[in-house]
């Protein structure tokens, strides 16, 4: 009697471990579909956030590895400076296969539409609906609530060549400030004058200067 009772004992705890396992799963599986993001470090380069722990594509987007085969893709704040305050933003649908240095998502501002060109090569996982619904956040957060997708890549090496060398993110981006700035010196003194941040929409100290134009130029489309 007394081992049947150890039996029976035994199998109720193994129907409970089954039971609270199979609740366990769903939560787990969700972790894993969405990965944490990674967290920035703060870096400045004339002015301009750049996260040292993100790579760069030379059309100003980042993208940060979460796990293998698995990135995560935004546009970098001298991007959201020079886009300003956009009215729309377009981004590719989950399913959709993007490809290195071509143009993958788009914004539109008074009326004018401007693209950008994706650091990376593979499939789109997963849209932040958010930023689509409220594009100031690209602005407000490029590296945190403003990123915009996520993409399963095969191929990590071979795109990785093609991003900005770490070691010359500084250099890149000094230059690509300078080139700005240099539109309008009044800009780099603005710029000096505010403790060194640029200002929420540099496109508006340039009245003689086309929007599509400026941002073609830098986003490389």
């Amino acid at each position: 009697m007394t081992v049947l009772l150890v039996l029976a004992m035994f199998l109720v705890f193994i129907a409970l471990d089954y039971a609270l396992n199979r609740k366990r799963a769903p939560a787990v599986a969700t972790a894993e579909a969405r990965p944490a993001r990674a967290r920035p470090l703060t870096r400045y380069i004339e002015g301009f956030l750049a996260p040292d722990n993100l790579r760069y594509h030379p059309g100003h987007t980042w993208l940060a590895r979460e796990r293998k085969n698995l990135v995560r893709v935004g546009a970098d704040e001298f991007a959201a400076v020079l886009a300003g305050p956009i009215a729309q933003l377009e981004l590719p649908k989950p399913g959709h296969w993007i490809r290195q240095g071509q143009k993958a998502w788009a914004f539109t501002r008074d009326g004018e539409r401007t693209e950008m060109v994706s650091p990376i090569e593979g499939e789109v996982l997963e849209v932040n609906h958010e930023v689509m619904n409220d594009p100031s956040l690209l602005r407000r957060d490029p590296y945190g609530a403003g990123w915009l997708m996520t993409v399963f890549v095969p191929d990590e090496e071979s795109t990785a060549r093609n991003l900005v060398p770490e070691g010359l993110v500084a250099g890149w981006l000094r230059d690509a400030v300078q080139r700005l700035y240099a539109r309008q010196p009044q800009l780099a003194g603005a710029v000096a004058a505010d403790g060194g941040r640029p200002a929420d929409d540099v496109f508006a100290a340039l009245p003689d200067t086309s929007w599509k134009e400026l941002t073609r130029e830098f986003f490389l489309t």
